[in-house]
């Protein structure tokens, strides 16, 4: 149903609109691990009850991570605000570091990263660099020689070259490790959409802020997570270290659950190509569906398939106040102009289309109903939907969902609302790449 026209003919499960896969087991974990139908009672009474009991009756059948109960997450605005956290718990790190990127530089922020990991390694903490390598082709081999020669384990994902391959026989040049993953001693992790990159070096919001640039200032969003479900992010890195046939397979200690670190509702949710799934696609689509009340988006590539175009006019036209923070620039023109070939559509239908045009939005966060949140490294894209490795953190509560609404409006404010007027007076030239890009939208 999703991605018809997908010239790999690959397919992404989309859950049944009556009656889900697990028939109805709503796979509920606590902070000791067990399974808890009480849980799910109290989740659905965090907020309105049809969004989540819709949640948690139909996405389970696509869905390989249980929702896990006694969580704290912190959001994180922008790199200078992401790379001091992660730092932070680097610095504190005990007995093992797994990181896993997309892009690595060799720059400021990477080779303060590699000067601390190698400390690390040198006072015996595991250490390992999952990076990918179409993303990181840029960086020197240099940098990663000198991670190997501190004993850090270093792991290139899918290689450009034939020779390297080791990994998944299955994999094509264009599937892609686009995951932003950092566990630190299984007690805490941090996902989002910031790469170790000098893009990141100056913050994104202020008065005084000088005209932007590609080379500092990019907006996005990061999280940092304690509890359970860290134990989720780490065998996700496993599971992506193994599958390429790196060097010394992981194998997590027996206790690697980490106790309560709070009181939120939260799994991981992944995309795969090796087995054709994209589960945040199932899960926000499901929840843009059944939004009673909001569905704000804050996405940095935004190139969506005719379904989700669907939901969001849908919604609009039945009431619900439908919000859109998108990129008013980009470092890509294609995707770019693919997005806005779409505005005309959006716009009739009542959904409100914002452009951050200080800064280069590159985040990619949800926040539905004041209740459903995710965060993480899925754009609204193609791309995301069938050829990356993308990571997720999805989270069920209204405390967390009340900070993702702050952050939206923060970028609301900072952004040039479009309208219809306007859209309509843009020039030949945009009107040209946004019908040369929308041929090419799936590639993109």
């Amino acid at each position: 149903m999703l991605l018809a026209a997908c010239a790999t003919g690959g397919v992404v499960h989309v859950p049944a609109t009556e009656n889900s896969a697990s028939g109805g087991q709503v796979r509920v974990v606590n902070e000791r691990g067990a399974v808890s139908p009480q849980a799910a009672r109290r989740i659905e009474q965090e907020g309105p009850t049809d969004l989540l009991a819709h949640h948690l009756r139909e996405v389970e059948g696509v869905i390989e991570s249980p929702l896990v109960l006694g969580n704290d997450a912190h959001l994180l605005i922008d790199g200078p605000q992401t790379y001091s956290a992660m730092f932070e718990a680097i610095e504190h790190a005990k007995s093992r570091v797994f990181v896993e990127t997309y892009i690595i530089e060799a720059g400021k922020v990477g080779g303060d990263l590699a000067e601390l990991l190698a400390k690390k390694r040198a006072r015996g903490v595991e250490v390992r660099v999952l990076y990918d390598s179409v993303g990181s082709r840029p960086t020197p081999a240099e940098y990663f020689d000198r991670l190997r020669g501190a004993g850090i384990a270093v792991c290139e994902f899918n290689p450009i070259n034939p020779l390297k391959l080791a990994g998944d026989a299955d994999l094509g040049i264009n599937n892609r490790d686009h995951r932003k993953v950092l566990v630190v001693d299984g007690r805490v992790a941090f996902t989002g959409g910031i790469n170790i990159s000098g893009v990141y070096s100056a913050g994104s919001f202020g008065s005084r802020r000088k005209a932007p640039t590609r080379e500092e200032g990019w907006r996005d969003t990061h999280v940092m997570m304690r509890g359970p479900i860290v134990a989720q992010f780490e065998g996700l890195f496993a599971n992506s270290w193994n599958g390429q046939a790196c060097d010394d397979d992981v194998a997590l200690p027996a206790s690697a659950r980490p106790g309560p670190a709070g009181d939120m509702a939260m799994r991981v949710v992944v995309a795969d190509p090796a087995s054709q799934r994209s589960e945040l696609y199932v899960a926000l689509l499901s929840a843009v569906e059944h939004a009673k009340e909001r569905i704000w988006l804050t996405y940095g590539y935004f190139v969506p398939d005719h379904r989700v175009l669907d939901a969001l006019q849908d919604a609009a036209k039945r009431g619900v106040d439908v919000r859109l923070v998108l990129p008013g620039f980009s470092d890509f023109w294609a995707p770019f102009h693919a997005g806005r070939s779409h505005y005309t559509a959006l716009l009739r239908a009542g959904v409100r289309v914002f452009e951050r045009r200080d800064a280069l939005l590159h985040a990619k966060t949800a926040v539905i109903d004041s209740v459903w949140s995710s965060v993480g490294s899925t754009n609204l894209d193609w791309r995301s939907f069938v050829h990356n490795y993308e990571a997720d953190l999805l989270v069920l509560d209204r405390d967390f969902a009340g900070e993702m609404e702050a952050l939206f409006s923060m970028d609301e404010k900072a952004s040039h609302e479009v309208k219809m007027v306007e859209w309509k007076n843009r020039g030949l030239k945009a009107r040209v790449l946004e019908w040369f890009a929308r041929r090419w939208e799936y590639l993109l």
